[in-house]
């Protein structure tokens, strides 16, 4: 009973880090602050999300509860994220234009439709980011691959980003986009390191002779 009771909480925890990652980035982009304008621009962009969906398949041990979970605390994220710019129609903080904001994330845009075909398209997309993050955990090469998905999302998402809206934006989009290039690649070289650390701990303690029992005196 206790086990039921864990995993139960366990998936509860999962599902209200959906719905607090769909009220993260319209909410803080309601203040003018340097630190408030940045995380608004970073959560309502598309990388966030997608890590979202893998960590929480990373955290689960079983398949099936790492897709269902993930898909559906996307959804519950992305379902919050649009009732709440639905009621709260502003462009966000630090964004000059509603260009800069990810296409169906525009606020005063999301009627009923678009709620219920980005809640459904983020489901569906939510399945096989919550598997990935699932095989991440394997080790060695293997899931390493898997394990630098979200790193390489983050960095050409915020390249394609200063490549496009930088010189339209303000000067806190640029730094906010940089210092996400500058995170994916100190994460993805931190991964590359554990993996390669990793590795070489288990066959040294392969290589190691097995211990023996010493021998009995005789009397």
């Amino acid at each position: 009973m206790r086990f039921v009771h864990a995993r139960a909480a366990s998936a509860a925890v999962s599902l209200g880090a959906g719905l607090l990652l769909g009220l993260l980035g319209p909410v803080a982009g309601k203040w003018d602050t340097p630190v408030c304008v940045a995380v608004g621009i970073v959560f309502s962009s598309g990388w966030p999300w997608a890590c979202y969906a893998f960590l929480v398949g990373y955290f689960r041990r079983s398949k099936i509860e790492a897709a269902l979970l993930a898909s559906s605390g996307l959804a519950i994220g992305v379902v919050t994220y649009y009732l709440f710019k639905e009621a709260n129609p502003t462009i966000p903080a630090g964004v000059e234009s509603a260009a800069s904001v990810p296409d169906g994330m525009e606020s005063g845009t999301s009627g009923a439709g678009q709620i219920l075909v980005w809640g459904m398209a983020a489901f569906v997309f939510g399945a096989p980011l919550g598997l990935m993050g699932n095989v991440a955990r394997t080790p060695g090469i293997g899931g390493l691959l898997f394990r630098l998905l979200v790193p390489l999302i983050a960095f050409f998402e915020a390249t394609q980003r200063l490549s496009v809206e930088a010189d339209s934006q303000g000067p806190v989009f640029s730094a906010t986009w940089n210092v996400t290039r500058v995170a994916a690649c100190a994460v993805a070289i931190a991964l590359v390191g554990q993996t390669v650390w990793s590795g070489r701990v288990r066959r040294r303690d392969g290589d190691r002779p097995t211990e023996t029992a010493a021998p009995a005196r005789r009397h």
